[in-house]
């Protein structure tokens, strides 16, 4: 009887079992997760190799089949994708007159001026007639003259490449008029985007690069989401030996309203006495596990992380070197990353898109600008009210 082979549907159940436990897997990466045993004196490798999940326990090695684990890591995939909530950030031109509120309105044609064309609108309930440009007021540039700005300096332009650019579409304005528009922007953005919460794995990755600002070297600090690619938090340290590494992971879990169960570094120790103030818990809660045994080759390397940083590193080299140490550069780059720069690695698409946060329209980069400035006017007109 000890040898008799346990029906399939049998080790499913169990299988399920085990997810639902909610403390018997980790996730390392997206092909490798460790399952405790259900005695608890043993925990098995789950990897997904070419001909499918393998798995190190006796069942699935002597018997070839598939075991509890196997079912276990597939629930926890399954579920995952089931679960993920879809946020959707509207293309917004209009929503309401700006004279009387009311939804009822038809565009009226175009208004021309210096600054480019501007579409009007006519309202059905008070009769008058607007312009509507949503984020963009009293700019000297279209929506779209701006946000061609941003885009050509997060994908790597200088400042003055950027006004030579604009230049030739018949824009005259200074380098400092570009930045002025990034700053404006980015911190726009930034706090619109704070109340989003984005869908993030169970599996963080962090790691710090030197950047140069004002000359002097400074270390920036960075949590990534490994199944996703989303950069959750950044913070710039003055050292990397002394720095205190619980403020990083304060912000990643403000920004995910989680914790990992698997975090991810190098032998920093910083990480680790982070680790234990912030993720470490009681007994009897879910514990994070701390994978900080970081190899050049296999899967616990950190590689993804690597990835992060050479796009920093490409950014700051045409900037050459960073002004100041609470620049808008950075974070500019942070929302550029995940909500704007689609990922090879993600079949084309953003890591916020992989969060199930989707953009709509062709111009992401004015549906955002246009929805946070659309929230914080309402917050300024309930603050009044």
């Amino acid at each position: 009887m000890a040898n008799a082979i346990i029906p399939m549907e049998a080790r499913a159940v169990k299988g399920k079992a085990i997810y639902e436990n909610g403390a018997q897997i980790t996730r390392i990466d997206g092909y490798t997760y460790y399952v405790n045993s259900q005695n608890g004196h043993g925990i098995y490798d789950v990897i997904l190799g070419e001909l499918g999940w393998l798995c190190s326990c006796a069942d699935h090695i002597y018997r070839g089949v598939k075991c509890k684990h196997i079912w276990a890591v597939e629930f926890s995939q399954l579920i995952r994708k089931e679960i993920a909530k879809k946020i959707t950030i509207k293309s917004l031109h209009s929503i309401t007159c700006i004279i009387c509120h009311s939804l009822k309105i038809v565009k009226h044609g175009i208004s021309h001026n210096k600054n480019g064309d501007i579409q009007r609108f006519s309202c059905k309930d008070c009769g008058k007639r607007f312009s509507s440009n949503i984020g963009f007021e009293g700019m000297k540039g279209t929506p779209q003259i701006i946000t061609s700005a941003l885009q050509l300096y997060f994908t790597g332009e200088s400042l003055r490449n950027v006004q030579k650019f604009l230049k030739l579409q018949g824009v005259s304005i200074t380098h400092q008029t570009v930045y002025n528009w990034i700053t404006k922007y980015v911190n726009l953005m930034e706090k619109y985007l704070e109340n989003i919460k984005p869908n993030v794995s169970q599996t963080w990755r962090a790691d710090e690069l030197y950047v140069k600002i004002k000359g002097d070297m400074k270390y920036l600090f960075a949590v990534m989401d490994d199944e996703t690619r989303f950069w959750i938090a950044q913070e710039v340290a003055e050292s990397k030996f002394r720095h205190d590494a619980r403020r990083i992971f304060q912000l990643a879990k403000e920004a995910t309203r989680k914790k990992p169960l698997t975090l991810i570094t190098d032998g920093l120790p910083a990480y680790h006495d982070a680790y234990l103030k912030e993720f470490w818990t009681q007994e009897g809660e879910t514990r994070s596990r701390h994978v900080s045994t970081i190899r050049l080759q296999g899967n616990m390397n950190n590689n993804k992380m690597e990835r992060l940083n050479g796009e920093i590193r490409d950014r700051e080299k045409v900037m050459r070197g960073l002004k100041k140490k609470d620049t808008p550069i950075l974070k500019g780059y942070q929302i550029y990353h995940n909500y704007i720069r689609p990922h090879e690695a993600l079949n084309g698409h953003t890591p916020a898109e992989a969060c199930g946060i989707e953009i709509k329209g062709e111009n992401k980069w004015a549906s955002l600008i246009r929805n946070a400035s659309r929230v914080q006017k309402l917050d300024k007109e309930s603050y009044v009210q």
